[in-house]
């Protein structure tokens, strides 16, 4: 092969003084096909705009793009009938203020005429009727194995929603009511947050994929009745490289499997998803993010909704939560390092201040991909530390969760890098005074990795306390320097989530708990402030 033969659509030659923006914008030029608008990719139109509803009930949108997607896209010439047409892969995510907003979103196989949701206060009166918005994605063939995909993906937001309130809702289009009752079987439900804090419960993984065994962990998570659920990142492996490269090994369809496997708990349960290394998905501008910008509806109170779709932040009850995207500021994986030019970290320092500055908001939780502390097979990244660790000292952030490692790993209570106290199983920490607990949650479903030589595992009933653990955090030069750390106190090589439970009040706390993939308890601690 010549220097000048195409690789998967641009010469070498050009590729290596490209960014990654240049070769997305080569790649759009050379595949480009007619661009048809939002309201003729769906046979028969798509009526937009804003859908007022009577009665007081709710007011409800198509839900603007989470930063609509610079994207090629298809003509749609499905000519199939609508009933013959189910929707898929719903998922529930919330808006910026969980008391009063959700976003409902699910895809259909074909194109279909004047989607819709429907929703009501009973599952036999949905009563409102609000016209969706579709976000089609478009993926060129890019080998001879893998064909054109065309996907379509329906939002629906809602917003002036009462808080503590249960909501049905159903999908469709013509063709296809969610109110028949032969299809009332479809119809779905969701919660707001409450007006005032009460005890809740919430989990969290990352690194999913579609398995068994991610199948197996969403079934447990939805036996936990959570409030809502957090997706460190590396969602589902349609880009089974995750370098962030034209170069990728990148199946579109693994999104629609994984999006009809975990339908079961995210039409339920709010699905918050923050980016990884793998959803730099490199075919979609800008940055490899607009994929995930037709996929999901996120609260777009971030620095830029549009560029960084995966960096938000919420508040439910007595918690705080900050989605970031590691891919940022990244020295592992450096694809996209830098790409919101310092904005990320900035809005970061400053949601921070508003949220310790919010009487309600006991504790802050941030979740993000790339591991701040971890022993397992990626280590740590400098990169993170070097840009955050400052600040979630300075605002005393009370837990950090993090994915990239297939593995389950919990830090005692860090400090200036070293341990501030030792938390062992049972253990109380107090953020103020020990330092923050770090927990590397990747064992969602994806392929399991492991510890080091002479490494065992160590949980609840199998404790294997070492006194220090040989390592190393990548550099800014991309290069791994060794470290020896003492910091690693729960270890675990099986699949697992987090489940944390909320309690409020002058006792306030975060009752931390990971669950094996059989439901057994393999780590448990609490987060208590000033006690």
């Amino acid at each position: 092969m010549t220097e000048d033969t195409p690789r998967v659509g641009i010469p070498d030659r050009l590729a290596r003084g490209m960014s990654m923006p240049e070769q997305h914008e080569y790649l759009r030029a050379r595949h480009a096909r007619p661009k048809v608008s939002r309201r003729g990719a769906l046979t028969g139109g798509l009526a937009g705009g804003l859908a007022a509803a009577g009665g007081g009930l709710l007011a409800g949108r198509a839900s603007a793009a989470t930063g609509s997607p610079t994207l090629v896209t298809a003509a749609a010439t499905a000519k199939v009938d609508g009933s013959l047409v189910a929707p898929f892969g719903r998922h529930l995510a919330f808006g910026a203020d969980p008391k009063t907003q959700m976003r409902v979103s699910w895809q259909v196989p074909f194109a279909v005429r004047r989607p819709y949701l429907r929703v009501g206060l009973k599952p036999w009166e949905l009563s409102r009727r609000i016209e969706a918005e579709v976000r089609p994605l478009h993926t060129p063939s890019l080998s001879r194995n893998l064909p054109a995909v065309d996907q379509y993906y329906l939002h629906v937001g809602l917003d002036g929603l009462k808080p503590g309130t249960t909501y049905y809702y159903g999908v469709g289009h013509d063709g296809f009511d969610p109110a028949d009752a032969s299809r009332m079987s479809t119809i779905g439900s969701f919660r707001t947050a409450p007006a005032t804090p009460e005890k809740f419960v919430f989990t969290a993984f990352g690194d999913q994929g579609v398995s068994y065994d991610a199948l197996a962990n969403d079934q447990l998570i939805l036996g936990q009745n959570p409030s809502f659920h957090l997706h460190a990142g590396d969602i589902c492996y349609a880009d089974s490289s995750g370098h962030g490269k034209e170069s990728d090994t990148y199946d579109a369809r693994v999104w629609d499997q994984f999006l009809a496997q975990t339908e079961s708990v995210a039409s339920r349960v709010p699905w918050m998803v923050t980016t990884g290394n793998h959803d730099m998905e490199a075919w979609y501008s800008p940055n490899g993010y607009g994929g995930q910008s037709a996929r999901w509806s996120l609260p777009e109170n971030g620095p830029d909704a549009k560029n960084a779709p995966g960096v938000y932040s919420f508040v439910y009850g007595n918690v705080g939560v900050v989605a970031l995207d590691a891919n940022d500021v990244s020295y592992e994986i450096p694809a996209n390092k830098g790409y919101t030019d310092g904005a990320q970290t900035a809005w970061l320092d400053k949601r921070l201040g508003e949220l310790r500055a919010r009487p309600e908001v006991d504790f802050v939780v941030v979740f993000f991909h790339h591991c701040m502390y971890s022993t397992s097979t990626h280590a740590s990244d400098g990169g993170p530390r070097d840009a955050w660790l400052p600040l979630f000292t300075k605002h005393q952030v009370d837990l950090v969760i993090n994915g990239h490692n297939h593995v389950y790993e919990r830090t005692d209570a860090v400090k200036g890098g070293e341990v501030g106290k030792p938390v062992p199983i049972g253990a109380t920490t107090d953020p103020t005074r020990d330092g923050i607990v770090y927990v590397t949650a990747g064992g969602a479903g994806a392929d399991l990795y492991g510890f080091g030589l002479g490494v065992k595992d160590s949980y609840e009933g199998n404790v294997h306390d070492l006194d220090h653990i040989v390592t190393f955090h990548w550099t800014k030069l991309r290069l791994p320097d060794p470290d020896t750390v003492e910091w690693s106190r729960v270890r675990y090589t099986g699949f697992s989530f987090l489940a944390v439970e909320a309690e409020t009040g002058a006792a306030a706390k975060l009752k931390v708990s990971a669950l094996a993939e059989n439901g057994e308890r393999i780590d448990y601690f609490e987060v208590r402030r000033g006690q």
